[in-house]
């Protein structure tokens, strides 16, 4: 035995004590990190299942005889809360709804897409016919212009404040042009297409006077669905005017003159004294937590999807 052995021997106990703390230090670590996580999970599994209505959702109760109330709210675009699916569905539950004495479509819109706005003006007037004993009056906030008054003509009245604004029976196109700034920069343009009007309307090309015409004539075409639309839905009540389909807004008090509207009156005005069912009972669609993230998802990985795989010039 050599003269070093019990020094040896303490310094292997200590260097094994160390070792063995560690060792337990991280499986402690470990654990509580698993904890953490498992805790974490079960936190995003609640609050799912509270978005998708499994849990913590009571009945609602509706009244027996009450105004049936859907929101038509910002701008009409399939991916924003006016989207068509959201408000037709919201109508749809509403005419269908036990006690619903009539309907009102609460509109604060600037207008959108007229193809979105068309969808909704076409169920108003298939519901109106399915369930001729409801009534719907548009009720109008802040404003109901383009797209938002393209939705409300199909109604049966339509209601503003007198400082509402009301209008722009028109369509645009709008955009920009590049093509002084990319010469005074010294860049050079490369456009590359198959097709004569694949580069229709690009902004960093020279406008074409063709295309241009084109363009006109096609929002053209959309205007005059547009006003066909609203001579429909309002009928001999319009007293049209040159102005009247010229893109102008005017105040709820002017619209209520030249035809536009029906009459002054909030949403507990029609519904007290009009619908005479003063309960309101709000059937607006809204997009829960888990719709928003699926939505979201999905549209991430197409996107990812499409810049993974889309061959040039088709994204």
């Amino acid at each position: 035995m050599s003269e070093n052995e019990p020094g040896e021997s303490w310094e292997r106990d200590v260097l094994q004590k160390l070792a063995t703390a560690a060792l337990s230090e991280q499986r402690r670590a470990r654990n509580w990190s698993i904890f953490f996580k498992m805790l974490a999970f079960a936190y995003l599994f609640i609050l799912l299942f509270v978005a998708l209505g499994w849990i913590g959702k009571g009945e609602v109760s509706v009244p027996g005889a009450h105004t049936a109330l859907v929101e038509l709210s910002g701008v009409i675009a399939q991916d924003k809360p006016g989207n068509a699916d959201d408000v037709m569905a919201g109508l749809k539950e509403a005419f269908e709804s036990t006690g619903t004495k009539g309907v009102i479509l609460r509109i604060n819109s600037p207008g959108g897409s007229p193809v979105q706005a068309g969808y909704i003006n076409a169920e108003i007037r298939r519901l109106r016919g399915l369930h001729p004993d409801i009534p719907l009056y548009a009720v109008v906030e802040d404003i109901c212009a383009s797209g938002g008054y393209y939705v409300a003509a199909a109604a049966d009245k339509i209601f503003v404040d007198k400082a509402s604004v009301v209008g722009s029976i028109g369509v645009l196109f709008d955009g920009f042009g590049f093509t002084r700034a990319m010469e005074k920069l010294g860049i050079e343009r490369r456009l590359l297409t198959a097709g004569n009007n694949k580069g229709f309307l690009d902004p960093f090309s020279p406008l074409d006077s063709r295309q241009k015409e084109y363009a006109r004539e096609m929002l053209g075409e959309i205007h005059r669905q547009f006003i066909q639309a609203v001579r429909i839905g309002r009928g001999k009540r319009l007293k049209e005017t040159p102005e009247m389909f010229s893109g102008l807004v005017w105040t709820g008090e002017k619209s209520v003159q030249m035809g536009l509207a029906d009459a002054l009156g909030s949403v507990g005005y029609v519904a007290r004294e009009i619908i005479k069912a003063e309960d309101v009972v709000n059937y607006t669609r809204r997009e829960n937590l888990a719709e928003r993230l699926a939505r979201r998802f999905g549209a991430a990985l197409g996107e990812a999807l499409v810049r993974g795989q889309a061959p040039a010039g088709m994204r």
